[in-house]
């Protein structure tokens, strides 16, 4: 019995042991047959020695993000590679690490010594001087111990709640008053004055006449202004409102208003007594324009007025319309006040609304830092009340976003497309930290497919040079150029631009912009990949047969341009050139041979001109895109843009897909 049941056992036994082999041998057939990899959960697989089949495990190549597989290259199947344990990461690209962010630009003295006595030795001294102030500079900066602390620019500004002034304080203060902490919300201000008389003007600005004429003009110009915006430029016209009583165009008495951002003014809103349309837009409720009495006739307003009061007093309640006449008078006490609304700016004469004006992209009231009143007015007192008594300290921190998000992506080991260089000042915290926050955060420029560096002098003042290295060392986007700087040597931040570019960033082609410019990146690139990569290359705004302005502020002597005509050139906001230029434009530089000329674009443009005629041929390509005078639709390049419409057309730009402008004017 007990045999029989050990037989039935065994037999069972060996059926099961058939049945499994039979299942392991229908897996192997499959496997082998089918080519089916196992894949585990630590991302390995089987891969066959020809790299198809079973075999050796290797690490699959797993992009963790949609981001890692924009920017990184498909890697090779592997050949007869050996085991990898899971230790070992991915394969990653290589980075070249700028420690530095100091410029290698020299400039020596044997570079003054070998240029004949013409028109370029002025600026070869100047620079001579500003290096060696730069050197200094520099050595200080490397000597400052991070112990000192925060430096004085970072203290916080107590503001006083009001202001008042008399007429003789704001003569002996440069017809200026000072608001430290600017406007806010409801801030008002009020100027008693009084306009003077008419006078003989043989050049008016607001008015046309021919030679020998002349014409009586009284005006005067009452503007809020940001006074501590940019150091050392002209401060922008936040508001600039101006009473023309005498010597329009027009020959009427009008008021005009406007905006101004680095010397480029806007569309002027003018109010020539004709109340502004009903279906036009208000700011706060209020008309931008009131009407007044255009003929000025004061004997027909005195009549009016009387009349109104009367019907006013006996209790008529017909409506009476009356009308007003210019609110201005010369030699005639007038009390103007002055007043911040949600929506715009509104003014007051003698109790009456006369105008507003709205707001214009690129300002805030806490930039309206100044109020100053000029022309044919005598100001008996200014008041100005509901100020703001705190404000974020005008240093630097105010500005700059020390973020990770905003730091600069590493230089890759290999060429770039484009390296665009960007030209600033020291103090300009706020355009940096603008174009950081928008045009800089393209996919291009993220991938390192496009570079962009800014490109500083050292300041004047150290606290800012202290500030200055911290964020070049923070961002790692700031390349300083170890000169004191000066507007006539902006041409030294273009060389290094183009020493930086060729043997820094191995860039295809160069470009240069400055701080205030807004670049549409992709559509540069397109612009650039129109022309063959065998020709050298000359893309902007470009000038032909443009003549030295002999006079004026931006005179140039004989001496410093003794021909009649500036070669092509394209204009500074935003120009490309080939590497093949940049090099031959450094080389120049080295070799001491390169002329420097005191305004940038005109120097570039004769550099140009000079390799076409030396080595290859250079095509130029002119566009209006690239814009000189602000922004226009479509465009390129757009020049005159505030940090805050950089943000803004930034914001268009991603939102909408199209370029749009953000016009304050």
């Amino acid at each position: 019995m007990k045999r029989a049941k050990f037989d039935l056992f065994m037999s069972l036994s060996r059926q099961r042991s058939v049945q499994v082999l039979i299942l392991l041998g229908l897996s192997y057939i499959l496997l082998v047959g089918l080519e089916v990899p196992f894949v585990f959960r630590n991302g390995f697989s089987l891969v066959s020695q020809d790299g198809f089949g079973t075999g050796q495990f290797s690490k699959s190549f797993v992009l963790d993000s949609e981001e890692e597989l924009e920017e990184k290259e498909a890697p090779n199947r592997p050949l007869d590679v050996p085991l990898l344990v899971p230790s070992q990461s991915k394969p990653e690209r290589k980075i070249r690490e700028i420690k530095s962010p100091l410029s290698s630009l020299v400039f020596d003295g044997s570079y003054v010594n070998m240029t004949s006595n013409d028109g370029f030795s002025g600026i070869l001294k100047s620079a001579k001087e500003a290096f060696e102030v730069g050197k200094t500079f520099w050595k200080e900066l490397e000597l400052h111990k991070k112990e000192v602390g925060l430096v004085e620019s970072n203290k916080t500004e107590e503001c006083p709640h009001s202001i008042s002034m008399s007429g003789s304080d704001f003569l002996g203060k440069g017809r200026m008053v000072v608001l430290p902490c600017g406007l806010t919300l409801g801030s008002h201000i009020t100027v008693v004055g009084r306009p003077k008389r008419a006078h003989r003007e043989h050049d008016p600005k607001i008015s046309l006449l021919k030679e020998g004429q002349f014409l009586m003009v009284s005006q005067f110009m009452m503007e809020l202004q940001g006074l501590k915006t940019v150091d050392g430029e002209d401060p922008p016209r936040i508001l600039h409102f101006n009473p023309r009583l005498k010597g329009d165009w027009s020959g009427k008495p009008v008021i005009e208003q406007n905006t101004c951002y680095r010397m480029q003014w806007g569309t002027a809103q003018r109010c020539d007594g004709w109340r502004s349309r009903d279906d036009e837009e208000t700011v706060d409720g209020q008309v931008k324009c009131e009407t007044w009495i255009r003929d000025n006739d004061t004997t027909q307003s005195e009549q009016s007025k009387a009349s109104w009061w009367l019907n006013r007093l006996v209790g008529r309640k017909k409506k009476v319309d009356f009308d007003w006449p210019f609110p201005f008078s010369e030699d005639r006490l007038f009390v103007l006040t002055l007043s911040a609304g949600l929506e715009g700016y509104h003014v007051n004469v003698d109790g009456r609304h006369v105008t507003s004006f709205p707001y214009r992209i690129g300002f805030a009231l806490e930039d309206a830092t100044g109020l100053s009143l000029n022309g044919d007015i005598d100001v008996d007192s200014v008041f100005a009340a509901s100020l703001p008594t705190s404000h974020p300290s005008f240093a630097p921190q105010r500005h700059l976003d020390m973020s990770n998000r905003w730091k600069a992506p590493p230089f890759l080991d290999r060429p770039v497309d484009l390296f665009i260089g960007i030209l600033s000042a020291g103090n300009h915290f706020a355009e940096r930290m603008a174009i950081r926050r928008s045009w800089m955060q393209h996919q291009l420029i993220k991938s390192s497919n496009v570079v962009a560096r800014f490109f500083v002098a050292l300041h004047a003042r150290k606290d800012i040079n202290v500030e200055l290295k911290k964020e070049a060392e923070f961002f790692g986007d700031i390349v300083i150029v170890p000169f004191m700087d000066n507007y006539d040597l902006v041409v030294m931040k273009t060389v290094a631009i183009c020493e930086y570019g060729v043997h820094v960033a191995f860039a295809k082609n160069i470009m240069k912009c400055d701080d205030d410019t807004f670049v549409r990146v992709d559509a540069v690139i397109k612009e650039i990949n129109k022309i063959p990569e065998n020709r050298s290359l000359y893309i902007g705004n470009i000038n032909y047969y443009h003549k030295p302005l002999r006079n004026g502020k931006w005179a140039v002597t004989y001496e410093e341009w003794p021909e009649e005509d500036y070669p092509p050139y394209a204009n500074g906001p935003g120009y490309i050139i080939s590497s093949a230029i940049a090099n031959f434009i450094f080389s120049e530089f080295d070799k001491h041979k390169l002329k420097l000329f005191k305004m940038e674009d005109v120097s570039m443009g004769m550099w140009v001109e000079k390799f076409n005629s030396s080595s290859r041929p250079v095509q130029y390509v002119h566009s209006l895109k690239f814009s000189q005078a602000g922004c226009i639709d479509d465009y390129y390049t757009a020049h005159y843009q505030s940090p805050r419409q950089m943000i803004c057309m930034w914001n268009k730009l991603q939102q909408l897909g199209q370029p749009q402008c953000c016009n304050m004017r």
